[in-house]
């Protein structure tokens, strides 16, 4: 395979998210396969490497300075599909190795200082990184050391959690083992190091270990070490060895800089969108237009990830509670007197100014508003007679019931009719002050903060649990602007405690219901509302866009990866011919 033309095709992909780690991937598969160096006739075959290890493995078993170990290899649902290219030879990892044990089965004492203990956490992009490790004293390190003592040139492998995660042992530093680690030594003289360091982190052995792991669901997967000697490995010729490594070397080096060319690519986009967005943030009157203008038709070209288009998101809804992203009218009904109109609304139980008063701390430290506008509370912005409040305590789930509303229901802005439990009507009534009815809004208040949703008509007589908050908007609001003042990141940020400098595992509904709200004159409101709208739209456009070319990246990768591996096949049979 031509290293410089796979990164000259490569360049044009290589921005969809997972392209460079799957070329990785690709390279390894190759390697081990015998696809990516050519085979040489003069090589040593590997069974002869075989022959030989089982020789010293003899020798070395008959001095008593290894145990040799008779283990059948577990049954298989189907065949190994391996055609083994010339001179090559599959064999268990048991043949192979000296020895394969693990670390300590209980966890020693720590110290400040003393001999480094190795877990799976001190592996570091394929290396043994002992720079965070903890420690062991010297004399708990010793009796670990009797049985399992590594040295330069073994692999380490995670074999409880993180299983198959091999790194090589590139130090003369003594230290010891945790559990989670296994260690496996082999003949040196018959394997290449590096070579077997890449074979166990290759897809045809991670297939194995998929194949021999016990665990999942509330336990953790783990390699049995007896297991670990029925893995099968592909082996070729010990000169091939070294001609692969070098080969994946040269690849991964090429790798290296496609992603350094990424990270530079996406750096760059990072700070023009950034810088963009900042002058939306904190607008200068006098060049803001232009300033959105130009983040509105630059912003589609340096979007290449989700997350930027949430901060695009985010920054509508900033400019939106603001008065930023529309013009004010100075023939519009100040919110002065809707505030009083609002006052006014004919309650049973007339309310006065404190009863609706936002939090004075957060308007004090927020933003200044518009002269036509006003802060607002929740409680102001609440239909008469009717109050927000939280759902059921302790619902009772029953298979025919009043539908109710979870946290887990609201994922998208959206509630997800389909998959709503149902409470025990008895148990509903109870709670009467959260039935539902279509266009009421909901957020919810526990874990996670802040997410909102209307009430669609079917879902008219349902109810909420207790972690969810009902709020029964004013008609003299317009309700879709008093949601989007909740989800944007000044309300967001108040419910989640950081204007307080405290973060919340929940908002108290007393709290809530006394949430600032910037209030706009009732007209301005539905021309936010308005613009709000389109420039989500342009948001979706962006999302579905970018979707869209991630898909045809992808596409264009398994083309190449395809026809890298079609040429391979093809160089194989000429060869073979």
């Amino acid at each position: 395979m031509n290293a410089e033309r796979l990164l000259t095709h490569y360049e044009q992909i290589a921005d969809a998210p997972d392209a460079i780690a799957r070329l990785r991937r690709f390279i390894l598969d190759l390697a081990v396969r015998g696809k990516l160096v050519q085979q040489e006739p003069s090589d040593e075959p590997a069974t002869k490497l075989l022959k030989r290890i089982a020789a010293e493995k003899e020798r070395l078993g008959k001095a008593g300075k290894i145990k040799v170990r008779n283990i059948a290899a577990r049954g298989r649902d189907e065949p190994i599909a391996f055609d083994c290219p010339p001179g090559w030879a599959l064999a268990e990892l048991g043949e192979v190795s000296l020895k394969i044990t693990d670390g300590a089965h209980k966890t020693p004492t720590y110290v400040e200082k003393g001999v480094p203990f190795i877990s799976v956490k001190d592996f570091s992009g394929g290396k043994l990184d002992l720079s965070n490790t903890r420690f062991i004293p010297e004399a708990e390190h010793q009796i670990l050391y009797q049985r399992c003592d590594p040295r330069r040139g073994d692999i380490l492998i995670g074999r409880i959690g993180t299983l198959g995660k091999a790194v090589l042992v590139d130090t003369d530093v003594e230290f010891s083992l945790f559990v989670s680690v296994g260690l496996i030594r082999f003949d040196h003289e018959s394997l290449n190091p590096v070579f077997f360091r890449l074979l166990l982190n290759s897809p045809f052995v991670e297939a194995e270990f998929d194949r021999i792991k016990i665990g999942g669901g509330t336990h953790t997967h783990k390699l049995n070490l007896g297991d670990l000697h029925t893995v099968v490995l592909p082996l070729p010729p010990l000169a091939e060895q070294r001609r692969i490594v070098v080969k994946v070397d040269e690849l991964m080096a090429l790798c290296d800089q496609l992603e350094a060319a990424r990270a530079s690519r996406e750096t760059v986009r990072d700070r023009l969108a950034a810088a963009s967005l900042a002058r939306l943030n904190a607008p200068d009157p006098e060049t803001f237009q232009a300033d959105a203008r130009f983040a509105l038709d630059t912003l589609p070209a340096l979007t290449a990830r989700p997350d930027q288009i949430k901060q695009l998101r985010q920054t509508i809804l900033n400019l939106a509670v603001r008065g930023k992203l529309v013009a004010q009218d100075q023939n519009d009904e100040p919110a002065s007197v809707l505030a009083r109109r609002l006052l006014d609304q004919p309650w049973k139980k007339k309310r006065n100014l404190e009863d609706v008063w936002p939090d004075k701390s957060a308007i004090e430290n927020a933003f200044p508003l518009p002269r036509t506008w006003e802060w607002a509370s929740v409680n102001l912005l609440v239909r008469p007679n009717e109050t927000v409040t939280y759902g059921i305590l302790k619902p009772e789930w029953v298979s025919e019931g009043v539908p109710t509303v979870r946290v887990t229901e609201m994922k998208t802005g959206t509630i997800d009719l389909a998959a709503l439990p149902k409470c025990d009507p008895a148990r509903a009534a109870k709670f009467s002050k959260t039935t539902l009815a279509s266009g009421d809004l909901l957020v919810s208040k526990d874990g996670t903060i802040g997410r909102t949703a209307f009430v669609p008509p079917e879902l008219e007589g349902g109810n909420i649990t207790q972690h969810m908050l009902r709020f029964p908007i004013t008609p003299l609001a317009n309700r879709h602007f008093v949601r989007l003042a909740i989800d944007s990141p000044f309300c967001q940020s108040w419910m989640a405690g950081e204007t307080k400098g405290i973060a919340l595992q929940g908002v108290n509904v007393g709290d809530f219901r006394r949430m600032p709200i910037p209030l706009p004159p009732f007209a301005e409101q539905h021309r936010i509302v308005a613009k709000v709208d389109a420039l989500m739209a342009l948001c979706d456009r962006l999302e579905a866009n970018l979707t869209a070319t991630v898909a045809i990246r992808r596409r264009l990768l398994d083309a190449l990866l395809a026809e890298v591996l079609t040429q391979a096949d093809d160089r194989e049979l000429e060869a073979a011919e």
